[in-house]
């Protein structure tokens, strides 16, 4: 019964807790920003440390796409989450779960005409470095990356977790950087392509951490 609830107002709190930060905060574009209605699709690929705000890149309940989580319990209680915040999501990762998790990825862009989201370094990390698996989601969707980065003049980070996971602190300033997107071809190769979306994955984070100093 205790695990059940836990289960069930976990996510509800972390929802409360989202919503809080992001009507909280004055945010601001950097790039061109994201529209669900584009018929270009994307992979945007976000830091798993700074996921917490990524539904602010659109009206909630409108970003047309999925979002992939770990199949670990952690990734149960943000799965929950997003759903609440009307995001749909797949479950699986590159240490669980994930050759079928990408199957599913693929055929949401080639089926439904879905975005997708994904964190580049995530379950486990490095933190901040691109793994493989992003570079093969992107290629066998047919779809460029668009990295994605946001930063707060005023921020907590949780040195305990394993990515130093970025929390905003409210009513302070916040940038939503939208970087240009990275067009992949099987023909550069993986690790040039690894290359050029960590360049640009870094990029984008640079731009969002200089904006307030």
């Amino acid at each position: 019964m205790k695990e059940r609830l836990i289960v069930w107002l976990v996510p509800r709190v972390v929802r409360l807790l989202i919503l809080f930060f992001m009507y909280t905060t004055r945010w601001q574009i950097v790039g061109k920003p994201f529209s669900p209605a584009d018929p270009q699709r994307y992979l945007l690929a976000f830091w798993h440390a700074r996921m917490l705000m990524i539904p602010r890149i659109c009206p909630l309940g409108t970003w047309f796409g999925y979002m992939l989580i770990s199949s670990h319990r952690d990734g149960g209680f943000i799965a929950d989450t997003m759903h609440l915040l009307g995001i749909s999501t797949i479950r699986g990762s590159t240490t669980r779960g994930g050759a079928r998790a990408m199957l599913q990825m693929v055929r949401a862009v080639r089926d439904e005409n879905r975005h997708l989201g994904i964190t580049p370094d995530g379950p486990k990390g490095p933190a901040q470095v691109v793994q493989r698996g992003t570079v093969q989601m992107a290629l066998k969707a047919g779809i460029p990356v668009l990295p994605v980065c946001y930063a707060t003049k005023r921020h907590w980070r949780i040195n305990s977790s394993w990515d130093r996971f970025y929390i905003p602190k409210p009513f302070s300033r916040g940038v939503m950087v939208m970087g240009e997107p990275v067009w992949l071809t099987a023909e550069e190769g993986v690790d040039e392509s690894l290359r050029r979306v960590q360049q640009a994955m870094d990029e984008a984070q640079q731009r969002a951490d200089s904006f307030f100093s």
